[in-house]
């Protein structure tokens, strides 16, 4: 399915604070959180199509990291990524009478997700715990990789790092997930798998997933187990509402608050 609204929106004006470095064999924005605040835990964020080196999504890291986490975003594109000067044109080529078509590898990327979160899980922990706590969020292209760990199979799993809590049983990727937004999600069977607890932003006017599977996801979700999943519809929010908000749009700006604050409030949640 194309997703033209994954490469709409608009560009921050703000600057990341954080650093670049090589996690786990993939070159890594991160973002840490403030001075001698030891983290609750580590969200890797997964992009939408601008990836890692996109302002945007290193902005967000970073409010994320204010959050006392520490946030890693690393290249799952392979430098492949659509650059941001493609958020203006397609501005312009998404108008009435305009198309566009969006063709995504996720057989590519898939495994490359995989093996940095299992990397997470099984290596030594950077900074002092004996219980890391591992969350992912994922935006637009990354809400399928995020929708995918939450499913949590069996062959996914994997022991923790000798110096951690229950490292001699096998333990899922993640203890938590959030996505705004998400693209090419299978609905029903995508939500049917989630066992991970989950929290969904999506906007009222979400044109990728569109208002009866918004629905259907809603449903499934929050009647897996009360209270361990949530899917929350921000009213009149359109696709890429968190991420790719139009600097000088009060409404967007209000809407990606939203988000954020929920995203916030649902790592600490699970991270405690």
């Amino acid at each position: 399915m194309s997703c033209p609204a994954c490469f709409q929106g608009g560009v921050s004006t703000s600057h990341p604070t954080g650093k670049e470095a090589t996690v786990h064999g993939l070159a890594t924005y991160v973002a840490e959180p403030e001075e001698n605040t030891t983290p609750k835990g580590i969200i890797v964020f997964i992009t939408d199509a601008f990836g890692w080196d996109f302002v945007n999504n290193r902005v967000l890291c970073d409010h994320y990291a204010k959050g006392g986490f520490l946030v890693y975003c690393p290249d799952f594109m392979n430098g492949s990524s659509m650059p941001s000067r493609a958020l203006t044109l397609m501005d312009e080529i998404m108008k009435p009478g305009s198309w566009f078509n969006a063709l995504t590898r996720y057989s590519v990327s898939q495994p490359r997700v995989f093996s940095f979160v299992k990397a997470l899980r099984t290596s030594p922990p950077p900074f002092d715990t004996n219980n890391l706590k591992v969350g992912a969020a994922g935006f637009c292209w990354g809400g399928r990789h995020t929708v995918l760990l939450a499913a949590d199979t069996p062959s996914s799993r994997v022991y923790r790092h000798e110096s951690q809590v229950n490292s001699s049983s096998l333990e899922p990727l993640i203890d938590c997930a959030f996505t705004a937004h998400p693209s090419y999600i299978e609905v029903p069977r995508d939500i049917e798998a989630i066992t991970i607890p989950t929290s969904v932003a999506v906007g009222e006017n979400d044109m990728a997933m569109g208002a009866n599977n918004i629905q259907q996801m809603k449903g499934i979700l929050e009647n897996k187990k009360v209270g361990e999943h949530e899917v929350i519809i921000i009213p009149g929010a359109k696709h890429g509402f968190s991420l790719r908000t139009h600097p000088d749009d009060k409404h967007e700006t209000e809407c990606a608050q939203q988000a954020e604050d929920q995203a916030i409030s649902w790592f600490a949640r699970w991270f405690n």
